[in-house]
């Protein structure tokens, strides 16, 4: 039989013949009529090259990119949209060094002596976003933040031999829907806590024996969590807690490891990688020591070779899919190595202070985004507890639709909440950002044209 899709008449009937059947339909016998084509795919016909740019050309003018500095008309959208992926500045200097041929067409690195570049790169993201999370180690990158949940939420269920997972209702609403997906395929058992305006109220978060708490910090709707209470009640019922931190907040907070953290988890999108509608981006993971065995994913090592002389590898393959696939706790062979690497150098570019001003100037402009919002009238703030980078507001008119008119003034004027918008459990509001990009000007012309939207 040919190692072939056959296509001709002649190359059809020759494979029917040697597979003893008569008919393409007896060969296609197994599949249910109901999944089976009642007629052949309706296809255009084909185009050229050139043809086919073109048309590429006229779709992707339908998007209306994020690019915007100023309030040109025609400069793009001005952001003001976070929850989960940020407008942030990304220096040439990154953009450069990360794509050098080096990374770019870099293979999974299984022979460290034509690898010890991305190796070494790998390391020293590894090295950063611990000294982040304030753990002893972090892995080498997994796909993005929500999957870095889930790992998480794995590896408290293989340490603790518990199913129960309890997770903060201040966790990204995307991220609790994966969680709540893959617990449905391992039989975990996920419970949510409810917020009291704004924070996660772990006195209402039942007794029993977890495996993990779940908390994000800042959370969903930018309020700062009371990390101390969240590891109270993790021990109450000793029981992990997980962490999903902002790695540009933690530029002005104290880690999570410091606060009590077992697992640290967050969305790395903020250092190296632009929106790109919405992916790939980077999940960052971290854990204590007394877990290593049980990091998900790959693990850069520092070691020396027989010269004495510095050298890195890949270590700990903990999945155990070749050796007992039935004790493994995580299936994630592999890492996000163009996109760490690209963090790793704008950690590296920033440094301790930068990472700091950083955090200072996305904390600022949000607060003079959000008093000024709030000088407007009807617009209230959605919970009371305090915030960072990121903040919720109730407005007198339906938040979709005020997002909506946003666009025709230049603006991604936020998030909507409630409705036909995200996290209906929060009420409709809408979720607004102001990233280090955002200039003073800016920020009045947004409050100007949400005046003139809400009159």
């Amino acid at each position: 039989m040919p190692s072939y899709v056959p296509h001709t008449d002649a190359e059809i009937e020759a494979m029917l013949a040697f597979l003893g059947l008569s008919s393409l339909d007896e060969l296609f016998s197994v599949v249910p009529e109901a999944l089976r084509l009642a007629a052949p795919l309706a296809l255009p016909d084909g185009m050229s090259e050139p043809d086919v740019l073109a048309e590429m050309e006229r779709l992707a003018g339908a998007n209306v990119p994020c690019t915007g500095r100023g309030v040109a008309p025609g400069a793009g959208l001005v952001c003001f949209a976070g929850a989960g992926a940020y407008d942030h500045e990304l220096p040439e200097a990154v953009r450069a060094m990360a794509s050098r041929s080096e990374y770019v067409t870099a293979y999974t690195p299984y022979q460290p002596e034509v690898a010890q570049g991305v190796l070494q790169a790998l390391f020293e993201y590894q090295t950063m976003v611990a000294r982040l999370a304030g753990l002893e180690v972090s892995n080498a990158s997994l796909y993005d933040g929500a999957s870095a949940c889930v790992e998480a939420a794995n590896l408290a269920a293989a340490v603790t031999g518990r199913r129960g997972i309890r997770v903060s209702r201040g966790v990204h609403p995307h991220w609790r829907h994966v969680l709540r997906t893959f617990a449905a395929g391992n039989g975990s058992e996920l419970t949510e806590v409810a917020l009291v305006d704004g924070q996660t109220s772990w006195d209402d978060a039942g007794g029993g024996a977890p495996a993990a708490l779940v908390v994000q910090y800042p959370n969903f709707l930018g309020c700062l969590e009371d990390l101390a209470a969240a590891r109270r009640a993790a021990d109450a019922g000793g029981a992990l807690l997980v962490v999903a931190f902002d790695p540009v907040a933690a530029g002005l907070l104290v880690t999570p490891g410091a606060r009590g953290a077992d697992v640290v988890v967050g969305e790395g999108q903020p250092f190296g990688t632009p929106l790109s509608f919405g992916g790939p981006y980077l999940g960052l993971f971290a854990c204590r020591l007394e877990h290593v065995r049980r990091l998900p994913g790959r693990l850069v090592g520092e070691t020396v070779d027989v010269e004495g002389r510095t050298a890195y590898v890949s270590t700990l393959r903990t999945r155990e899919q070749d050796i007992r696939r039935e004790r493994a706790s995580s299936n994630v062979c592999t890492n996000q190595t163009l996109i760490a690497v690209a963090c790793a150098v704008q950690l590296a570019w920033l440094g301790t202070s930068g990472l700091r001003e950083l955090a200072l100037r996305c904390g600022r402009a949000t607060r003079y985004t959000r008093e000024s919002l709030l000088a407007l009238e009807g617009v209230e703030p959605l919970v009371g507890a305090p915030t960072l980078r990121e903040f919720a507001v109730r407005l007198p008119a339906d938040p979709a639709v005020v997002v909506d008119r946003m666009v025709d003034e230049g603006f991604l004027a936020g998030v909507a909440l409630g409705g036909a918008g995200a996290g209906a459990e929060y009420g409709e509001g809408l979720l607004v950002a102001a990233t280090e990009r955002r200039t003073r000007a800016e920020i009045d012309a947004y409050v100007a044209a949400m005046d003139k939207v809400l009159r």
